[in-house]
């Protein structure tokens, strides 16, 4: 068994593949949640589970499950998966790999009629990107209890089309009630969207927890004014103080290494003329961190230096936290059963904590889950020119398919 591994030309081959369904002239793929881009691409997945002799459940919010029976079919499945919908500037492995990983590890256990004792399973879930519908990750956490089927479904795109409506026009309206499909362990595997395994060149990235993250949006009021006539000591520049508090956002980050973060993405200044002080700017802030007391520690400063800066400055600021995702830590057994494939294969590992959202957080709420990274080049993802070497992707579908074998049980056929 320690010399089992899959088909790397195989795996490439299906991405490719795949990735032919709303190819862009970039080299990247557009294929948004819900779209009849989306139903080609599901199709296909569909299409080749099928043919790998899978049984396939859809549940009412779309998510995909394709199983592999086990010996023991009361056992529930251990499934891997992630998604197949893209940003509309998308790549051709963000998700894609994680799905059809799964798939060619249940086509070697067929190669090589190799029986397992619990059912593998191998998902897909819907809308996991969120540029065309919010809530982002909407079909795990339509799964897992974050919001309900009611609110996934009310969604609406820029055209005012719903989920609901879109799910039914393109066949995937499942009849099972999300949630209600058992998992005994789930794994997902992904390109690691940053730079840090190319950079320490790693081949495996073993995945202990996803950072939380707050946002907020913060509204700092002044008075537009005049640019020449008004003297410095006079003016309300509600921007001067708005760039006291971006500053502070990358301050406090850089307090709590290795893994504070502090992003200032969006800044929109009014009346946003050269010759006009300021007289409000709105802007996003984005904090992270690996644990609750650190988030909390940082979310406290920001709150605290917001307030300074209002009592200093005489302005009206405005603080608003508008989404938190606690961190997530993955459960044991399934990371030691990553860090265990991997060296068992041979493969140079590193832990690496994810900085982005992934299906497996609202996963983890539910059952044992752990997560695999691999090598992508220059750490770009959501990008036309995304791209990942094919040893590497063939690296991380070995390891998956060993860690899933530990926590399935095998049986020579």
């Amino acid at each position: 068994m320690n010399e089992l591994r899959i088909n790397g030309s195989r795996l490439w081959t299906s991405l490719m593949d795949l990735a032919r369904i709303g190819a862009t002239d970039k080299g990247g793929v557009k294929r948004l949640a819900l779209t009849d881009l989306d139903r080609q691409g599901r199709d296909l997945v569909v299409q080749w589970a099928q043919e790998a002799g899978l049984s396939i459940t859809v549940d009412r919010i779309g998510n995909v499950f394709m199983r592999r029976e086990g010996t023991n079919p009361a056992l529930p499945p251990i499934v891997t998966g992630s998604h197949i919908d893209t940003q509309p500037t998308g790549g051709k492995f963000d998700g894609n790999y994680g799905v059809l990983a799964g798939l060619e590890v249940v086509r070697t256990l067929n190669d090589l009629r190799i029986k397992t004792e619990a059912p593998i399973e191998v998902a897909f879930w819907t809308n996991e990107e969120g540029s065309r519908f919010v809530p982002v990750m909407m079909g795990s956490g339509v799964f897992c209890g974050a919001f309900s089927l009611e609110t996934a479904y009310a969604a609406r795109d820029v055209d005012g089309l719903s989920v609901g409506e879109e799910l039914a026009r393109i066949g995937y309206q499942g009849e099972q009630t999300p949630g209600e499909h058992p998992i005994g362990a789930y794994f997902e595997t992904h390109i690691e969207q940053g730079p840090v395994l190319e950079d320490e060149d790693k081949v495996i990235g073993v995945v202990p927890a996803v950072m939380g993250l707050s946002w907020y949006d913060c509204t700092v009021e002044g008075m537009e004014a005049h640019a020449g006539p008004t003297p410095m000591h006079l003016r309300r520049d509600a921007l001067q103080v708005a760039t006291r508090i971006m500053q502070e956002t990358v301050a406090i980050a850089n307090r709590y290494p290795p893994y504070g973060r502090g992003t200032v993405g969006m800044v929109q200044v009014f009346p946003n003329s050269r010759n006009v002080i300021p007289g409000r700017v709105k802007f996003s802030i984005d904090l992270r961190n690996v644990n609750d007391e650190l988030l909390n520690t940082m979310h406290e400063e920001i709150t605290a230096f917001v307030e300074r800066s209002a009592r200093e400055t005489g302005s009206k600021i405005q603080l608003e936290r508008v989404s938190y995702y606690p961190p997530c830590p993955f459960h044991p057994d399934c990371v030691g059963a990553v860090r265990n494939a991997a060296a068992k294969l041979g493969y140079s590992t590193m832990d690496v904590v994810s900085g982005a959202g992934h299906d497996a957080i609202y996963v983890a709420r539910l059952a044992p889950a752990g997560m695999i990274f691999v090598p992508c080049k220059d750490g770009i993802s959501h990008n036309e020119i995304e791209d990942a070497q094919p040893t590497h992707l063939e690296a991380g579908c070995n390891v998956l398919l060993h860690a899933m074998l530990e926590r399935a049980g095998v049986l020579a056929g």
